[in-house]
């Protein structure tokens, strides 16, 4: 992978993998205290089985955060090029619980050009362990062009 990543280097198809994690108590409970969000059905195991659930499901929003740009292999090469995050879209599909271990995969979807800036969307996908999609989405971003003689 390049030093630097900017607009032009992008190409639909490209794809970049975040670290793989294994779900804890510790990520539910820091998720938590950061947000305040304290519905049973991520904390209370008897609450998760009367609801017909094996254990107590992920934060939805815990785990599109876990899909972050900045956690892939692409933060060190976009530091100087990245401008906006500008939009973001998630689907939950299954359910994911304590010890499930998960993956990510950003895959380059759209790359439009625009006069000093360049627009990306990519395509989040989230496996678990058995390779099942637990999360779907997208992520669109603003990037600088090259400067002239600067690649």
């Amino acid at each position: 992978m390049k030093d630097e990543m900017y607009f032009e280097d992008f190409k639909v198809g490209d794809m970049f993998r975040l670290p793989s994690r294994t779900m804890t108590d510790a990520h539910y409970m820091f998720f938590a205290g950061m947000t305040g969000d304290n519905h049973p059905i991520h904390y209370d195991e008897e609450y998760c089985k009367r609801m017909g659930f094996g254990g107590r499901l992920a934060y939805g929003l815990l785990l599109a955060g876990m899909t972050a740009l900045g956690a892939s292999s692409l933060s060190a090469p976009m530091e100087n090029s990245v401008v906006a995050f500008v939009e973001q879209s998630s689907r939950f599909l299954k359910p994911v619980f304590i010890g499930d271990t998960l993956s990510a995969v950003h895959e380059m979807a759209e790359v439009k050009s625009k006069r000093t800036t360049g627009v990306v969307k990519m395509k989040v996908t989230m496996t678990n362990q058995r390779g099942e999609v637990v999360l779907e989405g997208s992520h669109t971003y603003l990037f600088k062009r090259w400067e002239a003689g600067q690649k």
